[in-house]
C-alpha cells in the first residue's frame, strides 16, 4: 500500500511538470520565430525592398496579405526580412553580455574577499545607467547603425547575468566536491570552466532567454529613434517608426505588424524564460 501510495503522488507531479504547456506554446513561438529570422528572406511572398508607387498604402489583399507601406513594399515580406536583423541584433546583444557577465561572475565568485566586493560596486553602479540612454550616446558618438546600439547594449546588459550568475556561482564555490578538487590538486582554471560553469550555465540560459525579449526592445527602440539601423534596411523598430506618418492617413497596418511581431516575440521569450526559471529552480 505505501508503495502504491508514494507512486500515486509522485507520478501527477511529474506529469504536471513534463506536461508544462506555457514551456511548449512559448518555446513553439520563438522556434518559429527564430527560423522565419533565418529563412525569412527566402519564404517571403515578394522582394522585402521591391517598391510600387502605384500601389502604395494598401490594405489587405490577397496579393499583399498585411498590405504595403508608403512606398508599395509589401508589409509582411519585410516583416519577415526584418525578423533577421531585430534577432541578429538582439542575439549579439546576449550573447555579448552572457559571456562576459558570466566570466565575471565566476571570477568574483570564485576569488570572494575585496574582489568580489568591488566588482559588487561596479555592477551596482552600472544597474542605475539606464541602457537605452547608453545606447543612443554610442550612437550619437560613433555614427547611426547596426553595431553601435549592439556594442553599447551589450555592456550594459552585463551586470543583469552577473547577479544572477554569481548568487548560483557562490553557492556552487561552497559545495564539498569543490574543496575535494581543490586538495585533489586540480587548478582553478580546470574547476572553474569544467565545474562551476556547467552547473550554473542552466541559470546563465534562462537569464539569456529573458534578455533577449528586452535585449530585442531596446535596440527596436533605437531603431525607432533614427540612430539604429537606417533604411532602406528592413527592421521592426524601424518599421514602426517608418509607419507613423502613414497612420494619420488611414493606413496603420505597418505600424502595427512590426508592433505585433515585438510584442509576441517578446512575450514569447519572456515566458519560456520564466518557465525555465522554474523548472531550474524546483530542479534544485
Amino acid at each position: 500500500m505505501s508503495a502504491i501510495a508514494l507512486d500515486n503522488t509522485t507520478t501527477p507531479a511529474g506529469a504536471r511538470r513534463s506536461k508544462d504547456k506555457l514551456l511548449v506554446v512559448s518555446g513553439a513561438v520563438c522556434l518559429l520565430v527564430a527560423l522565419v529570422a533565418v529563412f525569412g528572406t527566402v519564404l517571403a511572398p515578394h522582394p522585402p525592398d521591391q517598391t510600387d508607387v502605384l500601389n502604395a498604402s494598401l490594405g489587405p489583399s490577397a496579393d499583399h496579405w498585411f498590405g504595403t507601406d508608403g512606398l508599395g513594399r509589401d508589409i509582411i515580406s519585410r516583416a519577415m526580412a526584418g525578423a533577421r536583423v531585430s534577432f541578429a541584433g538582439a542575439g549579439f546583444i546576449v550573447l555579448g553580455s552572457a559571456f562576459l557577465g558570466t566570466t565575471l561572475a565566476i571570477f568574483a565568485a570564485w576569488n570572494g574577499g575585496w574582489v568580489d566586493r568591488n566588482i559588487n560596486r561596479v555592477l551596482n553602479v552600472m544597474f542605475a545607467v539606464p541602457g537605452i540612454l547608453v545606447a543612443v550616446l554610442a550612437s550619437a558618438i560613433f555614427g547611426a547603425g547596426f553595431w553601435a546600439p549592439v556594442i553599447a547594449l551589450t555592456i550594459v546588459y552585463v551586470p543583469f547575468y552577473a547577479r544572477v550568475v554569481r548568487s548560483s556561482a557562490v553557492r556552487e564555490c561552497k559545495m564539498p566536491y569543490i574543496e575535494g578538487l581543490e586538495l585533489a590538486g586540480v587548478s582553478s582554471w580546470r574547476i572553474c570552466t569544467r565545474h562551476v560553469l556547467r552547473n550554473v550555465s542552466p541559470i546563465a540560459l534562462a537569464q539569456a532567454t529573458i534578455a533577449f525579449g528586452s535585449a530585442l526592445v531596446d535596440f527596436a527602440a533605437v531603431s525607432f529613434l533614427g540612430l539604429g539601423v537606417q533604411p532602406p534596411q528592413a527592421e521592426w523598430g524601424l518599421m514602426v517608426a517608418d509607419g507613423r506618418s502613414e497612420i494619420l492617413s488611414g493606413a496603420p497596418q505597418q505600424s502595427l505588424v512590426a508592433g505585433a511581431c515585438i510584442v509576441v516575440t517578446v512575450v514569447a521569450f519572456n515566458v519560456l524564460g520564466d518557465r525555465l526559471s522554474s523548472r531550474i529552480g524546483a530542479d534544485r
